[in-house]
Formats: structure tokens, sequence, C-alpha cells
């Protein structure tokens, strides 16, 4: 059974990945912001990270940064999850470390095929 850490600040979209994410099995750890996303993950070691960019206290892209620091994480898939969906956000995000991009609001219908598509080795659509 895999680990996923959801950093995720907004109680509804959290809801809603929980909703997707529990049918497959995995074990769930959630982060209602950076702070807290960051000392879980270092502590649980989770397999794939879902990483809200737009978290208090510490911004998703800090906590990422962070970890890429630390060698444990050099290849953990981190996903930005994000409503930033502009032209080249998905190139930038990419750029900065992480390792896939979903836009929201999510696709409940391709949400998990997207996310192990970039577990995989894609960067996502």
């Amino acid at each position: 059974m895999r680990t996923l850490l959801v950093a995720e600040d907004n109680p509804k979209n959290m809801r809603l990945l929980k909703l997707v994410l529990r049918p497959a099995g995995d074990r769930l750890l959630e982060a209602t912001d950076g702070e807290q996303a960051l000392q879980l993950a270092l502590r649980e070691k989770p397999d794939v990270i879902l990483m809200d960019v737009q978290l208090p206290h510490k911004s998703g892209i800090d906590v990422m940064q962070e970890l890429r620091d630390h060698s444990g994480f050099a290849s953990t898939p981190i996903i930005a999850l994000t409503a930033h969906a502009m032209k080249g956000d998905r190139e930038r995000f990419l750029a900065l470390g992480f390792t896939g991009y979903i836009a929201k609001p999510i696709n409940t219908r391709t949400f998990l095929e997207e996310m192990e598509a970039i577990v995989r080795g894609g960067a996502g659509p």
C-alpha cells in the first residue's frame, strides 16, 4: 500500500480529493498548511505528494523545494495542484522542481489516471 500526502487548505477541495483517492486503497495523510505538509513529509516519507501551490504559512513551492533539498525526496513524485492554469504555468512548475502538474478544479473522472501517469514518469497533461 502506498502512502500519499495531500496538502490542501481548502476543505471542499480536500474532501473531493479524498473522495477520489480513497477507493484506490492508498494510505492518505492530510496537511492543511505548508509547515504541516513539510513536517508530515519528513516524518512519514510518503510515496507520492499532492501539493497545493498556495498554502498558508509556507507555500507549496517552498515546501517542495525544501523537500528536494533532502536526499530522501530527490525522486519522490511531488505533483503541483493549482488553479494557475495559464499558458506557461505547467512548464514553470516543472522547471521549479515539481514532478507534474494538475490544474484545479480537478476532473474527478480523470484525476487518478492523470496522477498515475505522472507517477509513472510523465509530467501530466
